[in-house]
């Protein structure tokens, strides 16, 4: 366990626009690389693990393709191949961002290191990540194309990626940064927030909860919250943040602690 450690996820909705297939925000990505380097001037002992999602990027061509439910024949591993092109070159300009800001980083694509079972993670060595924490480097990973060894190939999210992450390095809290204020209980209508959600309330909530306005092949935000409150039920120290990354100063807000947007608690 690392201590002080928190996972920080740019939402594919924050960092391109989902409705424009292969187009990044290219006034968003610089800001949030500046709060993410204030935030690591002003608290040394902070230990960041940074998530990307693959936006319009890899989701649009995974949509095409089908990449997450399973890859066979050559038109398959076509497509397998452009998904991971198109994550692989999003991640390039945010990893240029980052440098940019001055962050130590090092990138560490989930295709070359995770192999999974029917969607499932079932290695990943995590030896060079550990590494590259102790010794201040930010690993970033992203939303990527997986190797499966009973459906061929796969894609997981980054939610996905922290789950397993979670379990293995137990981080103090998990932030994920997209364009919504946090979960609505009345998308796209936006008037009524959910601020906090627990196992006590979730059945009241989940199905005022929508999927995605965009091309979202990994589920959304229903699915992310699901996925959020299971964690908090095996650690339940854990708190979860969604929050808008597009606010001015959101980011470093919360990486320096302010409770912004929905939490999700045990």
């Amino acid at each position: 366990m690392v201590d002080n450690l928190i996972f920080l996820k740019l939402g594919g909705s924050l960092v391109t626009d989902k409705q424009k297939p292969f187009t990044v925000r290219e006034n968003v990505l610089p800001v949030i690389a500046d709060q993410i380097a204030e935030a690591q001037r002003s608290d040394p002992k902070l230990t960041l693990l940074l998530g990307h999602g693959s936006g319009s990027f890899g989701h649009s061509a995974a949509a095409r393709f089908g990449t997450r439910d399973g890859v066979s024949g050559p038109e398959g591993w076509r497509g397998f191949s452009e998904v991971w092109f198109q994550a692989s070159r999003l991640n390039h300009l945010v990893m240029e961002a980052l440098h940019q800001a001055g962050i130590d980083t090092i990138s560490m694509p989930p295709s070359a290191i995770v192999s999974t079972e029917h969607g499932k993670i079932i290695a990943w060595d995590l030896e060079n990540l550990r590494q590259a924490l102790s010794n201040r480097l930010m690993p970033v990973i992203f939303g990527d194309v997986i190797f499966d060894c009973s459906l061929g190939g796969t894609i997981l999210s980054t939610e996905d990626l922290f789950m397993y992450l979670a379990r293995q390095l137990k981080p103090r809290r998990i932030l994920l940064a997209g364009i919504e204020a946090g979960v609505w209980a009345d998308y796209p209508s936006r008037s009524t927030l959910i601020k906090e959600i627990t196992p006590r309330n979730i059945s009241s909530v989940i199905d005022t909860i929508a999927s995605s306005s965009a091309v979202d092949v990994t589920g959304g935000m229903r699915s992310k919250v699901l996925q959020m409150l299971m964690l908090t039920g095996e650690i339940p120290s854990l708190q979860i943040h969604i929050f808008s990354g597009l606010i001015e100063k959101n980011i470093l807000d919360v990486l320096q602690g302010a409770s912004i947007g929905t939490l999700i608690r045990g």
